[in-house]
């Protein structure tokens, strides 16, 4: 076993073209002020990216258990859960369930389906189009609504600095993608509207426990790219697994990053197949598999596959994060 993965890795090695001192980078958050566990989780995260997955599952709380059915299936529970802001009376148990799961030894990552300020919350409300530059005008309802909502999201994150949880927070979604408000109306506006969340979350409410992952759909873009000093991941995304390793999609991202983040493939209908992401130069850092149906229509059988390759990490396998990474 460990003969073939140290095969597996100089084979990636020869792939990538690149010499093992860039390989081995030490990567810093933009976050100059990050806590320690921040730290530690981007530290092991770049740690592993290239070597192995991180395997990830979107939860839910619709009736029904994504990351039970994963493990009654596979034996296995995924290395990062999924969290929605997606309604105010939901937010209580994100941020409770987030602490649990770090303090269970897993990674949480939180995204946010915002309702599109002055009109409401709500999936749905989060595809209606509103101008966005009203979002920044004084005494209008967007700006009203955009900064209360800041400042609510804000509350909930500073419980989990608190707790002394690091969390991959994955706002602004498929930002290039024409069906949420906030990509409705280009890339200058969608600009302002990371930088304005950045700035406030970390340089006014002091949120040093983020970890900013910008997401990018099928078709990443350098025009949407707020720039390198607001993001510490980046990715794309796909629902179309017709190429489970989506090489393309991984090489897009590249591209307008270089080799400064880890890419993810932070939404997926079937989680990328393991050998295939190898062979084609496409190691993703992580996956998360899509709620409810989209995971009970994965074939049982690949699950088991793609849960149990030693290209794949676990929660059993995420180590002691911050007795490990926490001095270095």
């Amino acid at each position: 076993m460990k003969k073939k993965i140290i095969y597996r890795l100089l084979i990636l090695f020869m792939l990538s073209g690149l010499p093992f001192s860039l390989l081995a980078q030490q990567h810093h958050l933009s976050d100059a002020h990050a806590t320690k566990e921040a730290k530690a989780l981007y530290a092991y995260i770049n740690d592993m990216f290239g070597k192995k997955t991180l395997s990830g599952q979107m939860s839910s709380y619709w009736g029904f258990d994504e990351i039970n059915y994963v493990h009654n299936i596979t034996g296995k529970y995924p290395a990062i859960k999924g969290f929605d802001f997606i309604q105010s009376s939901l937010n209580d148990s994100v941020v409770k369930g987030a602490i649990q799961w770090w303090k269970d030894g897993g990674i949480p990552t939180i995204m946010w389906h915002w309702g599109a300020p002055g009109i409401g919350e709500g999936y749905p409300n989060s595809k209606k189009e509103i101008d966005i530059t009203k979002c920044f005008q004084k005494g209008t309802v967007e700006y009203d609504s955009f900064w209360t909502e800041l400042k609510t999201k804000a509350d909930l994150l500073e419980r989990l600095q608190k707790a002394n949880v690091p969390v991959l927070w994955r706002p602004f979604h498929e930002l290039n993608g024409n069906w949420f408000w906030w990509g409705k109306q280009g890339p200058d506006n969608f600009k302002h509207l990371w930088i304005t969340m950045y700035d406030y979350f970390v340089k006014d409410r002091k949120l040093n426990n983020l970890i900013w992952v910008l997401c990018y759909t099928t078709e990443p873009d350098s025009a949407w790219y707020p720039g390198d000093k607001y993001v510490d991941i980046a990715g794309a995304d796909t629902y179309n697994n017709g190429d489970s390793s989506m090489p393309f999609m991984y090489k897009a991202v590249k591209a307008i990053t270089g080799n400064r983040v880890p890419i993810a493939y932070h939404e997926c209908g079937v989680p990328p197949d393991p050998d295939k992401c190898f062979k084609d130069g496409a190691m993703w850092s992580w996956w998360m598999e899509w709620h409810t149906n989209f995971i009970r229509n994965v074939d049982t059988v690949y699950l088991k596959h793609v849960y149990n390759n030693d290209l794949i990490i676990t929660r059993d396998e995420v180590p002691d994060i911050m007795k490990v990474y926490g001095k270095k």
